[in-house]
């Protein structure tokens, strides 16, 4: 019995009540989206980790990537990554390892962290091989059984990377034709096979495995655009439709989903995109890479994901996956996850601030810090802040001994104004 079935049968889970506690919502509301496919609660039962619900009424989720290369493979530092995403606010995390012992470093990547897991199957089954193409359709579904009978909550398929999908890249006029690395394994696959995507070509085999572990699916945009120039293209509005697709058949099936959408997006086409997906896919829980709003901002790409993902949030998207100051540079540091995820749910925060189901309650917490701020109360407002400890380390270091900050001190405006009325009222 899957999530999704307990949801259409009425029956509420504990996940879903821990979902309905967490974002202050009705248990009764949090099952009826789920049975809809409008909430998704990424949660292999193998795998014992907090319940955290992505979709419709909900606050924007933030998801950290980290995982190895092939260049550089340091498992210790990938755990220390996932334990520094989850101090510092990450809903999920997804293992993108391509180096190394992928099985040893998913599970210790799994053992360190008590938040939902995702995973990238195709790349496990590619890292046997001297090269991508050298795969096999058995291959690929092996290591997506291996994953989910591992314990992974959602996995990444880029199952929309299909002929038809081949054939727009290449009548298309794109610069950086195909930037997911998943995606671009499908198509040199096809090229070099001549066949179909099994992942396309054989869904109902993958909705079986996803069936039999109750695991999510990420139905990844392996077409995304990778740059300016390519945003809201042929290819992009292709494969929506076609991920649309896939979504009612997963829905059918009783298996949990959700969507992903574009990474390079101009600011003024962040709309187009986010409202075009959430209509094809049916409302389907939308997770965005980003977007990244310019192309020429490199060590500064956590910023330009931000802006993305703020108005995309504000326009409907749930869960936005954080990008960090290494973005399109290097394998990213601790340090980088750190500023990635604060940065990110920065974002989210100020979409939930304008979104749906969220504005009362995020608004609620601006509130307070403006009374603290108001009050000069600096332990309030360092625990309400997404950083509290840089924004106490900051203080701390540069106080002159004032109760304001050491920019105004006594010149300090809220000071002076509450004097003041305190002093007419006392006339």
């Amino acid at each position: 019995m899957t999530l999704m079935e307990d949801a259409k049968r009425g029956v509420i889970t504990p996940q879903m009540e821990a979902v309905a506690k967490d974002e202050g919502i009705d248990a009764k509301t949090i099952c009826s989206c789920v049975a809809k496919g409008l909430i998704s609660i990424p949660n292999n039962p193998a795998r014992d980790c907090r319940a955290v619900g992505i979709g419709k009424y909900l606050s924007t989720k933030v998801n950290a990537n980290i995982g190895t290369s092939r260049d550089y493979i340091n498992i210790d530092e990938e755990v220390e990554k996932a334990r520094t995403a989850e101090t510092f606010g990450a809903d999920a995390l997804m293992d993108l390892s391509t180096g190394g012992n992928l099985d040893l470093i998913r599970k210790k990547i799994m053992d360190a962290v008590n938040i939902p897991i995702g995973s990238v199957p195709i790349y496990q089954a590619a890292a046997s091989k001297k090269a991508v193409v050298d795969m096999t359709s058995d291959d690929m579904f092996n290591a997506v059984r291996k994953h989910a009978k591992d314990g992974i909550d959602f996995v990444t398929i880029h199952a929309a990377v299909n002929l038809d999908a081949m054939k727009r890249i290449r009548q298309g006029n794109r610069i950086t034709d195909i930037v997911s690395r998943g995606g671009s394994f499908t198509l040199a696959w096809m090229l070099h096979n001549g066949e179909d995507n099994p992942f396309y070509a054989e869904y109902d085999y993958l909705l079986e495995i996803a069936q039999e572990y109750d695991m999510a699916i990420s139905l990844g945009d392996g077409m995304r655009p990778g740059c300016i120039h390519d945003a809201s293209d042929g290819p992009s509005f292709m494969e929506f439709i076609t991920l649309g697709e896939l979504v009612r058949r997963t829905r059918e099936a009783n298996i949990q989903c959700f969507v992903e959408g574009p990474g390079h997006v101009p600011i003024d086409e962040i709309e187009l995109s986010v409202k075009g997906m959430k209509n094809l896919c049916d409302d389907a829980p939308l997770y965005l890479l980003g977007p990244l709003v310019t192309d020429i901002a490199p060590g500064y790409d956590h910023i330009t994901g931000a802006i993305g993902g703020t108005f995309a949030g504000m326009c409907g998207a749930d869960f936005l996956c954080m990008t960090t100051p290494a973005e399109h540079l290097a394998l990213p540091t601790k340090d980088d996850i750190r500023e990635g995820t604060i940065v990110t749910r920065i974002a989210a925060h100020a979409a939930d601030l304008a979104k749906e189901g969220q504005k009362e309650r995020a608004r609620a917490v601006d509130d307070r810090m403006a009374h603290a701020r108001k009050n000069l109360d600096w332990d309030t407002q360092f625990d309400l802040a997404i950083d509290g400890e840089k924004a106490k380390k900051i203080r701390d270091s540069r106080n002159t001994g004032s109760e304001a900050c050491s920019m105004c001190g006594d010149l300090c405006a809220m000071k002076i104004v509450s004097k003041a009325l305190e002093e007419e009222k006392e006339e």
